[in-house]
């Protein structure tokens, strides 16, 4: 696939630093080691190499989604790809659902919602503050292209979007999500799976009491996900020193009916 004007591009060199670009013409990427015009990455194919003008190499290929959450410009803290991954998969977000999510911070796991649900789903992303709300349009508009259809962004209080959408996903990014578990206790359809992000420990505990308390939700899970990468050089083999270790707790809990009998 070759890249055209207003795609996002990634440029690695020799020492395997990236470089997240925005194509436009007119514009001229510049580093340590030269400059390479966007004109000669425009129509470039994906996975290709080019010349800076110091005669340096340079690999032009199509940033992942992980790649554009590391490297792109933030107002609040991202959700990490570490974590992002474990939220699509333990939360069983998938083709054709409805989701909402609060609050919307940078926009790094409102772009893998979208990319979850697909064009048959919906993703809602609630932010409060106007100032973050603005910065993640721009950084979905930056991937996207534009805000995608299965996406509506929303400026306000998530407590009084619950009601009216019935979401069958609700993922939180809150310092206080007990009020909107309240709500999805009353709203949020059976069946329904909610998580929550959280960074520190009182916030996870004040958030799992909060959901026991309403009695509406089961199977509550409470997980961690450390990320290491290897370093692989001939028979030297290794972790690296440094690994991510600590970024949020997720909590995981299923919405479901009221017991028959109530509990001795």
């Amino acid at each position: 696939m070759t890249f055209t004007e207003g795609d996002p591009a990634l440029l690695v060199d020799p020492k395997g630093r990236h470089f997240l670009l925005r194509l436009e013409r007119g514009r001229t990427f510049q580093f340590h080691q030269g400059s390479i015009p966007h004109e000669a990455l425009i129509g470039a194919e994906d996975g290709t190499w080019v010349e800076a003008s110091s005669g340096v190499e340079m690999l032009l290929i199509r940033p992942r989604l992980a790649d554009y959450v590391l490297k792109m410009k933030r107002g609040a803290q991202v959700v990490y790809p570490k974590d992002l991954g474990p939220i699509l998969v333990w939360g069983d977000i998938g083709a054709g659902m409805t989701v909402l999510e609060a609050g919307t911070g940078s926009g790094a796991l409102t772009l893998g919602l979208a990319r979850a649900v697909g064009p048959t789903g919906r993703v809602v992303s609630v932010e409060r503050r106007d100032d973050h709300a603005a910065h993640a349009r721009k950084a979905i508009e930056r991937w996207f292209g534009s805000v995608p259809p299965n996406v509506e962004l929303l400026v306000g209080d998530v407590t009084e979007v619950v009601s009216g959408l019935r979401p069958e996903r609700i993922v939180l990014d809150l310092p206080e999500p007990a009020p909107v578990i309240a709500e999805a206790a009353r709203h949020q359809p059976t069946g329904g799976v909610l998580c929550c992000y959280l960074p520190t420990v009182p916030q996870l505990s004040e958030t799992v009491s909060a959901a026991r308390e309403t009695g509406a939700f089961a199977e509550i899970e409470v997980k961690e996900f450390l990320l290491r990468d290897w370093n692989i050089d001939g028979r030297s083999v290794r972790p690296e020193h440094a690994m991510i270790g600590h970024t949020g707790f997720l909590v995981f809990m299923r919405r479901v009916g009221s017991r028959s009998r109530p509990v001795s």
